[in-house]
């Protein structure tokens, strides 16, 4: 499985009471997928796994495994902060249909180089999923090297790796440990066009949950070589991107959603964007709606 292009790391919908609403759900993923992105992310960072029941996790992947039908892969977040708890769950993952498993780098337990290694060979062993590394160190305090990476992309069943970090630097290192069977695919929205015209397969975008259609020519353009067009469009993407992190993810991007009727709120300890943002939200969903009708021409 050669996982590239347009991925969106879903946000999950809740209703006015807190709840599950997977009616957006259903919603959410079926426009995504009419939109050509290439594949969805079920409960990651985006999707606030950490704030989810396991019958909800449960909920959520079993009907976008329904949704997408094989049109596209589905990968599901399983990352954990203890090797055996993550495999448990990559096992789970599988049972439900997943495709794939994004494993983030263990949260808040910071292993050394050696406790990576032995971790995602334990995953990629043990856990029924092809293995999607994810290194994101501002959220989990650790940093997976490059030449940590290099003794792990020869596994057959580590097939890719998201990075977060945005130095132009770390993608070139992972740029040389692409191959056929291990792609390299970006994690930050701002950077992914320069990390797939310098030869990143994709991107997985939190973005992408807002303007589906737009990202999905984006990478096409990116991915094709044609700098100029790529930037143009990307440059037209920039304040959105500014907005998005503006408040800590998925805030900004839910605040969007919710204006297009898809969701309602977040949980705790996450609250809704402030209202000082709100005439900004206002107008990056008014640029996303131009920017959406544009790309479905």
């Amino acid at each position: 499985m050669r996982i590239h292009g347009s991925i969106t790391a879903l946000a999950t919908p809740f209703d006015a009471a807190g709840r599950l609403d997977l009616d957006a759900w259903r919603r959410l993923v079926e426009s995504q997928i009419t939109a050509g992105t290439q594949a969805i992310v079920v409960a990651g960072s985006t999707g606030e796994a950490a704030a989810l029941e396991d019958d909800e996790y449960a909920h959520l992947l079993e009907s976008a495994v329904a949704l997408a039908a094989g049109r596209i892969p589905v990968l599901a977040g399983t990352g954990l902060s203890n090797t055996a708890k993550t495999i448990r769950l990559t096992r789970r993952a599988a049972e439900l249909g997943a495709d794939a498993a994004l494993v983030v780098t263990p949260p808040y337990v910071r292993p050394t180089q050696e406790g990576l290694v032995a971790h995602y060979n334990a995953i990629a062993d043990q856990g029924g999923l092809p293995v999607v590394l994810y290194n994101v160190p501002p959220r989990t305090g650790g940093d997976l090297l490059p030449e940590t990476v290099a003794r792990l992309c020869g596994h057959p069943n580590i097939v890719a790796i998201k990075e977060a970090r945005a130095e132009p630097e770390r993608m070139a290192a992972l740029l040389a440990l692409r191959s056929q069977g291990f792609a390299v695919l970006s994690g930050d929205d701002p950077t992914c066009v320069r990390a797939m015209l310098a030869g990143a397969d994709g991107v997985i975008s939190v973005a992408s949950n807002v303007v589906p259609a737009t990202f999905r020519r984006l990478c096409d353009l990116a991915r094709a070589g044609e700098a100029g067009s790529a930037g143009s469009l990307d440059a037209r993407l920039a304040p959105l991107y500014r907005f998005l992190a503006i408040e800590p993810n998925p805030i900004p991007v839910k605040a969007l959603l919710a204006r297009r009727g898809v969701g309602h709120g977040l949980r705790l300890p996450l609250l809704p964007l402030s209202a000082a943002h709100a005439a900004e939200a206002e107008a990056m969903l008014a640029l996303a709606d131009q920017l959406e009708q544009q790309a479905r021409g």
